[in-house]
C-alpha cells in the first residue's frame, strides 16, 4: 500500500468498497482481490474483506502474489479469515498462488482443506516468472485422495492429457518430463523392481490410471502399411475431430514420415495432425523444398523453395550454422526479417528415426507469435516452424 499505491489502509478500505458497490451495478457476481494478501497483515485483511463482502463482494481471492508463503500459513490465513469475517458465509472464498518456492498446489490444497471452496489454477501450471497452480495436479490430487479433501470438482479428468497438449501447442511452452500428471515420464516405469511390480499388478505402483487423464496404457503403433482406415481410427481415439480436408492432408504427412521411421507411435500421430489442422488455406507461405550443405570446415548453405502467393521463389544464403542459414534464405525469399527471440527443439518419441518437434517464436514490428513445425529432419522441423510462424502476421 505504502510504495506501490501511496495510500493508508482507511484510504485502501474505502477505495475498495467503492470499487465493489460500483460493479454490482452493472453485475450480480463480484471477485475482490486483495493484492499479496498472504503478507498483509491478518487483521487488515479481515477488515477489508468484511467491508467488501458488506458491499456485496461474492468471491473472495486470497493471492500469494510473489509465492511466498507455505501450506500451514496459507491454510492457517483461511482458517483465521473463514472463523473472523463476519458474513464470511455469503461469500466464497478463493485460492491464487505462484510457484516461486514451487509450492503453489500445496498451498492451494491446505486452502481447500480449511475452507477454500474455488481454486484459480493454469494448465501446465503456466504463469509469469515460476508459474500459479497447476490445474491437473490439484484435480487429480483432488480425485486420487478424496478420502483426505471429500470434494468434487466435476472436471472431465479425461481430457487434461489433450488440454496440456493443446496449450503446450499454442503457447510453445514445453512440459517438463517429469512434470506430474501430465509429463512424459509421469506413468513410466524404469526402475526393474517397479516395472515388476507393474505388471503383477498395477496398483502396486500406480496412484491412478493413464486412461483418467486421458492417455492410453497401450500405444498403437503404426507404419507405412497402415491405411486411411486404421490412421483415421486413431486419430479419433487419441480426441480429434478430424475434417476431410484436414484428414486427407494429414494422412500424406504421415505417408512421407513412414517412409523415413519405421514405426509411428501416437505421440508422432499428435504432432504431426497438430501441425496439419494449424495451417490455413489461405496461408501465403508453404515450403515447397530446401537444401543444406554444411562441414566442420564448410561455411553453413542452405537454399529454399517457396510458394508465395501461387509463385514460387527460390534464394539461398550462408549462417552461423544450418538453420541460420535457412532462416536467412527464408528471410530473403519472403521479405520479412523477424527476430527469433526463441527457439526449441525437441523430440517427440524416442530412437535414432525420431519425429522432431520445433517451437519458434518470431517477434516482428511489435508482434510476438509462435510456429510449430514436426520432421523425423531436425532442420525441416525447424523450416517447418519458421513458415507457420511467418503466416500467423
Amino acid at each position: 500500500m505504502k510504495y506501490k499505491l501511496g495510500k493508508e489502509p482507511k484510504e485502501v478500505l474505502k477505495m475498495a468498497v467503492e470499487a465493489v458497490t460500483l460493479c454490482k451495478q452493472f453485475v450480480d457476481d463480484v471477485e475482490f482481490s486483495p493484492e499479496d494478501a498472504t503478507r498483509s497483515e491478518p487483521e487488515f485483511l479481515r477488515e477489508l474483506c468484511e467491508a467488501v463482502i458488506a458491499a456485496g463482494a461474492t468471491t473472495i481471492n486470497i493471492p500469494d502474489t510473489v509465492g511466498y508463503t507455505t501450506p500451514s500459513e496459507y491454510g492457517g490465513l483461511f482458517k483465521f479469515l473463514l472463523t473472523n469475517v463476519r458474513g464470511a458465509e455469503k461469500a466464497i472464498f478463493s485460492a491464487h498462488c505462484h510457484n516461486d518456492l514451487g509450492l503453489a498446489t500445496a498451498n492451494s490444497l491446505a486452502a481447500v482443506q480449511n475452507g477454500a471452496r474455488q481454486i484459480e489454477c493454469t494448465i501446465n501450471g503456466i504463469g509469469e516468472r515460476a508459474g500459479n497452480t497447476a490445474m491437473e495436479e490439484i484435480v487429480m490430487a483432488m480425485r486420487t485422495r478424496k478420502d483426505t479433501f471429500g470434494i468434487q470438482t466435476r472436471t472431465k479428468t479425461e481430457e487434461i492429457a489433450r488440454a496440456s497438449y493443446l496449450v503446450k501447442t499454442i503457447t510453445g511452452m514445453l512440459v517438463q518430463p517429469n512434470k506430474a500428471i501430465v509429463g512424459a515420464n509421469a506413468f513410466a516405469h524404469e526402475s526393474g523392481i517397479h516395472q515388476d511390480g507393474v505388471i503383477k499388478h498395477r496398483e502396486t505402483y500406480e496412484i491412478m490410471k493413464p486412461e483418467t487423464v486421458g492417455l492410453s496404457s497401450n500405444r498403437m503403433v503404426l507404419g507405412r502399411h497402415s491405411g486411411r482406415a486404421g490412421f483415421k481410427d486413431r486419430i479419433v481415439k487419441l480426441g480429434f475431430s478430424p475434417q476431410a480436408e484436414e484428414l486427407e492432408a494429414a494422412y500424406q504427412r504421415f505417408l512421407e514420415i513412414a517412409d523415413r521411421k519405421k514405426e509411428i507411435y501416437d505421440e508422432d500421430i499428435r504432432a504431426l495432425f497438430s501441425e496439419e489442422t494449424r495451417k490455413s488455406t489461405g496461408d501465403r507461405f508453404q515450403l515447397e523444398g530446401f537444401t543444406v550443405s554444411t562441414g566442420t570446415k564448410s561455411t553453413p548453405t542452405a537454399g529454399v523453395r517457396i510458394l508465395i502467393d501461387g509463385h514460387v521463389r527460390e534464394e539461398s544464403s550462408t549462417g552461423d550454422g544450418p538453420v541460420d542459414a535457412i532462416y536467412k534464405a527464408i528471410q530473403k525469399t519472403t521479405g520479412m526479417d523477424p527476430e527469433v527471440s526463441r527457439l526449441v527443439i525437441s523430440p517427440v518419441t524416442e530412437g535414432q528415426d525420431a519425429m522432431a518437434e520445433a517451437s519458434v517464436t518470431l517477434q516482428y514490428k511489435g508482434d510476438r507469435v509462435v510456429g510449430k513445425g514436426s520432421s523425423t529432419d531436425i532442420i525441416e522441423a525447424c523450416s517447418r516452424a519458421y513458415i507457420s510462424a511467418l503466416n500467423r502476421f
